[in-house]
């Protein structure tokens, strides 16, 4: 492959990750209740408890779309478009052992919560509730 064909991807792939998080991201935001990172470890616990081959249909779906937000969050972070939030969202997405302990450490960032509560007004949405820092 030709270093013009490769910036050329490259390119692509950097317009088509920087329209893409644009799109999803603040819908992902939206979608998600307020009260998230309050309550998001009961849901997730329901959701183990379903039927096994459901289970992991649904794990092997929200880790893969979390690995592929999560991996263009990292490159965002190079390249244009909204790195942080994308990463944070593909995190939230995805179920791996210390996650809850990263998304609170994450979460607790002042200026991620107010980027996020600044989506979630752009939408008439309410406001995340966040733990209380300790």
């Amino acid at each position: 492959m030709s270093q013009t064909a490769l910036l050329e991807m490259l390119g692509l792939f950097s317009l088509v990750t920087f329209a893409g998080s644009l799109i999803a991201v603040p819908w992902l935001i939206g979608r998600m209740p307020p009260d998230y990172f309050l309550t998001h470890w009961q849901r997730t616990d329901a959701r183990h408890r379903r039927h096994p081959a459901l289970a992991l249909a649904i794990w092997l779906g929200r880790n893969g779309f979390g690995f592929c937000l999560l991996l263009a969050g990292i490159a965002m972070l190079f390249l244009p478009g909204q790195g942080l939030l994308t990463i944070l969202i593909g995190i939230c997405l995805m179920d791996f052992p210390g996650k809850r302990r990263l998304l609170d450490r994450l979460a607790g960032i002042p200026q991620v919560q107010h980027a996020l509560n600044w989506v979630r007004r752009k939408q008439g949405k309410a406001e995340f509730a966040f733990p209380e820092r300790q």
